[in-house]
């Protein structure tokens, strides 16, 4: 069955990332999947098993989400693809791309802000506006943006200060964007996850990680799984009323 609607996923290159786990559960639900990362094999690698393993139409291509013009030029290559017919319209973005950093705020520089800043909060933007405006065009949209506990409780899980600012500067975002959007039949909702079982936290110790999970509740890390089911969601017809909402998927270990 040829899909309606194609979402475009970023970081969906990294085998143990949301962003995979997210792309192939929409690709369950009937989704064609476009899967951008920094990484053109990987997005490739995904873009192929993706379309074995669920039938979907798929692409896989290298993007900067935080470069203009790496961004556009992957929409023009997508916007080509569905005009011959080999996608479906654009129907979600999710904004999964992103990088953390454990250092102490007096030991960061300004690169490493800004960095930091670039691919969460800028990648998010970029990407974004990228593919809205076909969205729009088609009167029904689901976006989908990735935050985390940390800028709800102000880090205390592994990324710091700058990782924290980037994920709660997308929390506005996400809600201004959905009061502009309004009835244009375009959504768009945050998740914020707490802890879960990918690399994004390179380097941590295993004392680290047992601290981790101390701290939540149900005494465990996510899985990818289990975020990229509730994207899966928000991305449906039946979250159709949700917009400028946040989900949080921590386990308990932020609760308000």
């Amino acid at each position: 069955m040829t899909p309606q609607r194609t979402a475009v996923v970023t970081g969906a290159g990294s085998e143990r990332g949301i962003g995979r786990a997210t792309a192939r559960r929409l690709a369950e639900d009937g989704w064609g999947i476009v899967a951008l990362d920094l990484d053109a094999d990987a997005a490739t690698k995904a873009a192929d098993e993706i379309a074995r393993d669920y039938g979907v139409p798929t692409d896989g291509l290298a993007v900067d989400v935080a470069d203009e013009e790496s961004v556009d030029a992957a929409r023009r290559s997508v916007d080509a693809r569905i005009a011959a017919g080999e996608l479906a319209g654009i129907g979600a973005v999710i904004n999964i791309a992103g990088i953390t950093s454990p250092v102490p705020f007096l030991d960061t520089d300004l690169a490493l802000w800004n960095k930091v800043m670039a691919v969460n909060a800028t990648g998010t933007y970029l990407v974004t506006k990228a593919f809205l405006p076909a969205m729009i065009d088609a009167g029904w949209g689901r976006i989908v943006t990735m935050s985390s506990v940390s800028a709800q409780r102000g880090g205390g899980v592994f990324g710091r200060v700058p990782y924290s600012s980037a994920k709660a500067a997308i929390l506005g975002f996400t809600k201004a964007l959905a009061r502009e959007l309004g009835d244009s039949g375009v959504t768009i909702n945050a998740v914020a996850p707490g802890a879960v079982d990918t690399d994004i936290r390179v380097g941590s110790t295993d004392e680290q990680e047992a601290a981790i999970r101390r701290d939540i509740p149900v005494g465990r890390t996510a899985t990818t799984r289990e975020v990229a089911s509730a994207i899966a969601y928000l991305c449906s017809e039946d979250a159709g009323y949700l917009t400028g909402t946040t989900l949080d998927i921590n386990g308990g270990s932020h609760l308000h």
